[in-house]
């Protein structure tokens, strides 16, 4: 970096001037509540190539978007939607998981070795895309936590920006 470029954090300062002053206008963002007012949720994976709210068709205040490596349905994930459900009225979650992911064919053992052996954090490598997707649907649905919520789970495609449904829709019902 020479002196005369912005570093990172000059360039998202400089561009969060411009948003502010352009999206919180009267009536703009800052007149959302944080009711999801389509009554979803999204658990994606943190993957830079997928643009959630673009690919999903959402725009600001439609969603609570639930980000982190490979989309999984983890015990924050969960945490997450369960307060998107019960306090603030979500009744759908979309899980999105994506062509070409870190995390698929990942060794969990080999990378816990590079970082620190002695974390037992689980990394959730996986090795066959919808069948880790059906898992996580799988978790959601049957957790009471998120019970009476309906999960879909959609495949993006990083090379054509697609969406496709692997036609799993589950529900739990509260108490069941």
């Amino acid at each position: 970096m020479t002196n005369d470029q912005p570093d990172e954090l000059e360039r998202v300062l400089l561009a969060n001037e411009r948003f502010a002053a352009d999206a919180f206008t009267a009536g703009g963002l800052g007149a959302l509540g944080p009711r999801p007012a389509r009554r979803l949720a999204v658990v994606a994976c943190m993957d830079a190539r997928l643009d959630v709210a673009r690919a999903l068709g959402l725009g600001p205040g439609d969603a609570h978007v639930i980000r982190n490596a490979g989309g999984l349905a983890t015990d924050d994930a969960i945490r997450s939607l369960a307060i998107s459900r019960a306090a603030l009225g979500a009744d759908t979650v979309l899980v999105v998981e994506h062509t070409g992911c870190g995390l698929l064919g990942l060794d969990d053992d080999a990378l816990r070795q590079e970082l620190d052996a002695s974390v037992a954090l689980p990394l959730g490598g996986f090795d066959d895309l919808e069948t880790n997707l059906r898992a996580q649907i799988e978790r959601i649905a049957s957790h009471p936590w998120t019970a009476g919520m309906t999960v879909h789970g959609l495949i993006y495609d990083v090379a054509s920006g697609r969406l496709s449904s692997i036609g799993t829709t589950a529900t739990l019902q509260p108490g069941g």
